[in-house]
């Protein structure tokens, strides 16, 4: 049974007489008309604006694929030479690392011993046994305390001589191999 139309403006009056006129607008909706809902041209204008400087200063970085590159190239110049010294300690052998301004390549000794020269490529996971920046990035390393050509070696307990830092054009961190221990690690 529907109610009529007097009936239900009693109870629209009984609300009103107990809760006042907040309760209307609880139950019947905001009293705006629907013309006065929206955004104002003041609102429109400053959020555009906003949007404009986040687009002017956000975007350059997204489109600059040289950050991108210099990055992924750290990485994996960092995992090289985990892995060279990880494997100096399973091979029990040293492992010589040749760095130039654009690559870094890897070998290893054929016999174990302090004595016995680095002779044989050490093959990467990936392939090879260097590691190259890519062609026409402008992507160079260079290394402290002497700068590239530099080469040092892990000994079969994973260990380098003097500690290396490594600066890769572009990337934020530095990668530096700690001298007794040949930790690999970017601070």
């Amino acid at each position: 049974m529907r109610p009529s139309s007097s009936h239900i403006e009693g109870i629209k009056q009984e609300i009103k007489h107990f809760f006042g006129a907040q309760a209307e607008m609880w139950l019947f909706g905001s009293r705006v008309d629907d013309n006065q809902r929206g955004f104002t041209l003041v609102e429109l204008i400053m959020v555009m604006v906003i949007v404009g400087i986040l687009a002017a200063v956000i975007a350059p970085r997204f489109f600059d694929v040289n950050v991108f590159k210099s990055r992924g190239f750290a990485d994996q110049v960092q995992a090289s030479l985990r892995y060279a010294q990880k494997e100096a300690i399973a091979q029990h052998r040293n492992v010589c690392v040749a760095m130039t301004p654009s690559d870094i390549t890897l070998t290893i000794a054929s016999l174990s011993g302090a004595a016995s020269t680095c002779d044989t490529n050490l093959a990467l996971p990936t392939g090879g046994n260097f590691i190259s920046a890519p062609p026409g990035s402008g992507i160079t390393l260079s290394s402290l305390p002497v700068a590239p050509p530099v080469s040092f070696n892990f000994d079969a307990l994973g260990r380098t001589a003097v500690q290396q830092t490594i600066t890769i054009s572009g990337a934020t961190n530095n990668i530096v191999v700690e001298a007794e221990t040949g930790y690999v690690h970017s601070p």
